[in-house]
């Protein structure tokens, strides 16, 4: 009787312990799966603000392609601008908050932070960042119209493109494209090549054999066709311009004399003058043949007109040839060589044959040079020049003329740095095959101007891309 009862005390023992075990679990069961729905509807909750966000980008991605130079939400007023979220049904479920950055001066970069929030689990948000930019014309180091040879010795730094077909005899740290698939260089006989191509040993096979890779001329590539780049929209721009500078900026009709010789300066002005006289041209120098434009394109006497502040707009309209050289120092300035009505023998052009600096290489400095007609280097320039500077030659080509033995030592000249870009209509260069012009031709492409351009630089189209994107909350 005694162990029957003492086994019946252990058993009741048992069943407490047990039971309460029982009873822990089954409590930290339900408090874990309580915590576990918890977790998981805030996470649901984040998700959804973070898509309603997405959403907040999204829209003003949409609203600036319908009115390009509102960055106030369509309402006159400082933001922040707060939508709210349906879902299909109809039915609010959250919000977007939109705090609205302008462009600086000059740039096309918006800067848009978003917040989203959701109805049922308003201490839930999520935040997101875009700049939303309009890629310019400078999205290249090099674009032309027409055929493009770049010969040994030539090494760039950037995206290269022709509308027409490229020989590419010396490095590309960058793409290279062109918008023919196959060409006829007129550089030689034969037949067809690539759209880009190159003679660099060994030279590429013909079509329609595969195109080999080629990485040490290429190092990033080359691709052909793709799609063409417009010149002749940027008559327009240039008309605006115009009227831009009359309106705000600096505007100076025909000199009376060759054109005007520009000097810009570090304190933000620049000297004007007006050209009277050019290099005589040497003798024995003058092709037989000589292109339209030939000449030496060099001041030799002129008279200073005055010193003028940079323009607020940062635009210099001159409806005359212009020489331009000096140094800036956070400036922002466009300077454009024009006449209108357009007449393709009063077009105008510009030269410049001594060094065209900054002084700060972030993009708080930027020079574009847009000639009507042609971009020259002249015979009297700079052994080793620089030209720090968006370039781009609408109707004409940007390049050296042909000077020969006879046109004096300068027929010859060492180097010359472009650190910007190149826009030309015609074919480009500034060496020819014989030995003559620069010997070394660096290319380096400013990345800053693509969103961040010179004052009404031309852009390749009307439609903001998302040009970077980040979650800060």
């Amino acid at each position: 009787m005694r162990s029957y009862n003492s086994k019946k005390g252990i058993m009741l023992i048992n069943t407490i312990v047990y039971g309460a075990i029982a009873i822990i679990l089954t409590t930290a069961l339900v408090g874990w799966a309580g915590a576990v729905l918890k977790i998981s509807r805030q996470t649901h909750s984040r998700e959804q603000a973070f898509e309603i966000a997405e959403a907040g980008i999204d829209y003003y991605r949409w609203h600036l392609a319908h009115a390009a130079t509102d960055y106030q939400d369509g309402t006159g007023a400082p933001g922040p601008y707060v939508h709210d979220f349906r879902n299909k049904d109809g039915v609010v479920i959250g919000q977007f908050t939109l705090d609205i950055t302008p462009p600086p001066v000059g740039s096309t970069m918006v800067r848009v932070q978003s917040t989203g929030t959701v109805t049922e689990s308003p201490g839930i948000s999520r935040k997101i960042v875009s700049q939303l930019a309009v890629p310019s014309f400078a999205r290249f180091a090099v674009v032309a119209n027409d055929v493009m040879r770049f010969g040994a010795g030539t090494e760039t730094f950037g995206p290269i493109h022709s509308n027409n077909g490229i020989r590419f005899d010396g490095i590309a740290h960058n793409l290279v494209t062109s918008a023919r698939s196959t060409y006829n260089d007129p550089d030689h006989s034969g037949n067809d090549e690539f759209g880009v191509h190159t003679h660099d040993s060994p030279t590429d096979p013909l079509p329609p054999a595969a195109v080999p890779a080629r990485v040490d001329v290429f190092e990033s590539g080359r691709q052909f066709p793709v799609p063409t780049v417009d010149f002749v929209g940027i008559t327009a721009d240039l008309s605006q311009m115009k009227d831009d500078s009359i309106a705000g900026g600096r505007y100076f009709a025909a000199s009376g004399g060759l054109g005007y010789h520009i000097v810009m300066r570090i304190d933000d002005t620049f000297d004007l003058y007006r050209v009277d006289s050019l290099t005589a041209t040497p003798n024995g120098c003058t092709p037989s043949s000589p292109p339209a434009g030939w000449g030496t394109w060099s001041v030799n006497g002129q008279t200073l007109l005055g010193n003028y502040a940079n323009p607020a707009n940062g635009l210099i309209f001159l409806e005359d040839n212009v020489w331009v050289n000096g140094q800036i120092n956070t400036a922002r300035v466009t300077i454009a060589a024009a006449r209108f009505p357009d007449d393709p023998a009063q077009r105008k052009n510009i030269i410049v044959n001594n060094d065209l600096l900054y002084t700060n290489y972030d993009s708080q400095d930027v020079i574009s040079l847009i000639a009507q007609g042609h971009f020259s280097v002249g015979l009297a320039s700079e052994n080793d020049l620089r030209i720090d500077a968006a370039i781009i030659a609408q109707n004409g080509r940007v390049g050296r003329y042909y000077y020969d033995s006879d046109c004096g030592s300068n027929y010859v000249r060492s180097q010359i740095t472009l650190y910007g870009m190149i826009g030309s209509n015609q074919r480009y260069g500034f060496a020819y095959t014989d030995g003559t012009g620069y010997q070394t031709r660096n290319i380096i492409y400013d990345s800053n101007l693509l969103y961040s351009p010179p004052p009404s630089f031309p852009l390749t189209s009307d439609q903001y891309q998302i040009i970077s994107w980040e979650e800060i909350q």
